[in-house]
């Protein structure tokens, strides 16, 4: 296995970062039918959702057996692993309220009876085995997902004041901290990905969530533009000031489509792939997403770990979009070094 760390040794250049498939969209299928596609379409390797049969963090953090029959599977398909991701559990850290739709969606052992502050602190420990899985299987890395207790304030009414929300930021320095200890310990980094439904789900917020844990070494993000264009907001920029943050990226386009005087940017409760939704998921590279500029951000900040594709796109058969994506972004890796104008327009924005 190679870790990020090892790869930012090699110094590999650019367009040599190994560009990945995230599985948390492929966990219907058994592990190692995954491994078999991504490698019969040219993927580097694999972004592993600890969900389904791909991995499963208890068993990995305890059977060395288990851990090798993994690593056993990327070998003979001749793929690397540079992260696993652990969304779903890490979800319920923070959440509120917890209920039926995380039953279906956590580990049986964080559910246990359902109360819900009971599945909070089992999701707490299920993440601190998730760094030790992690490390037993020589990553270091885990992508996920913190909850937050105050996203259900979001466009709410009647209004909260500062304290609630401030409360909020407290409650997630609070679980996340003793989570984050594990993760020193093992010498493991959190990204958490910057997502609608987190405690940080834009700019400012991801300001206050890392000055709600001292911006400790620990944490850091997951790069993925696709929620930041349909909230207007610049991932470009956002790569710049949070160069020194970015763990791992990972690749999904957005289409914004809310110029017709209807659609609406929070969906009207509508179904992914509906027309009369304000934006949606769609194959990369056919989106709104500036994917050029991203990529000479990331060459620019000398961001040279995994490009992980999560494919999501309710229009377009998975089978198709995932080979079409992996062409797009391989020619992106090689873009060439950004241009004189491009470093004056983000090198003044300390």
């Amino acid at each position: 296995m190679t870790s990020r760390s090892e790869a930012t040794r090699k110094a590999q250049p650019k367009q040599d970062r190994p560009v990945t498939l995230f599985t948390g969209q492929w966990a219907d299928l058994p592990f190692e039918e995954v491994c078999r596609l991504a490698a019969e379409w040219g993927y580097d390797g694999l972004e592993i959702a600890c969900w389904g049969d791909h991995f499963d963090v208890a068993k990995a953090a305890e059977d060395d057996s288990y851990v090798q029959g993994k690593r056993d599977l990327l070998e003979k398909h001749g793929l690397g692993c540079w992260a696993i991701s652990n969304h779903l559990n890490g979800q319920a850290v923070c959440d509120h309220p917890i209920d039926g739709r995380h039953k279906g969606m956590v580990n049986t052992r964080v559910w246990g009876d359902g109360d819900p502050e009971g599945v909070r602190q089992r999701a707490a420990e299920e993440m601190k085995t998730t760094a030790r899985a992690a490390k037993a299987f020589g990553v270091d890395t885990v992508i996920g997902f913190t909850g937050s207790s105050i996203w259900h304030y979001v466009a709410m009414f009647p209004p909260v004041g500062d304290d609630v929300i401030q409360a909020g930021y407290a409650d997630f320095a609070d679980r996340w901290n003793p989570i984050l200890d594990v993760f020193d310990e093992v010498g493991v980094k959190f990204a958490h990905e910057v997502h609608p439904s987190e405690i940080a789900y834009d700019y400012w917020t991801t300001v206050a969530t890392l000055e709600a844990i001292g911006h400790r070494e620990a944490f850091g993000l997951n790069f993925d533009p696709s929620h930041m264009v349909w909230q207007q907001i610049d991932p470009v920029a956002f790569l710049w000031d949070f160069k020194d943050k970015i763990l791992h990226v990972d690749c999904k386009d957005t289409k914004v489509r809310m110029n017709n005087g209807r659609n609406g940017r929070l969906s009207s409760h509508l179904p992914w792939a509906d027309p009369r939704r304000g934006w949606d998921f769609i194959s990369t590279g056919h989106g709104d997403t500036p994917w050029e500029d991203i990529f000479r951000m990331l060459n620019h900040i000398g961001y040279d770990g995994a490009i992980s594709i999560e494919w999501e796109d309710a229009g377009m058969d998975r089978l198709d979009g995932a080979p079409e994506a992996l062409g797009f972004i391989r020619n992106l890796n090689g873009i060439t070094p950004p241009t004189a104008s491009f470093d004056a327009a983000f090198a003044t924005k300390e």
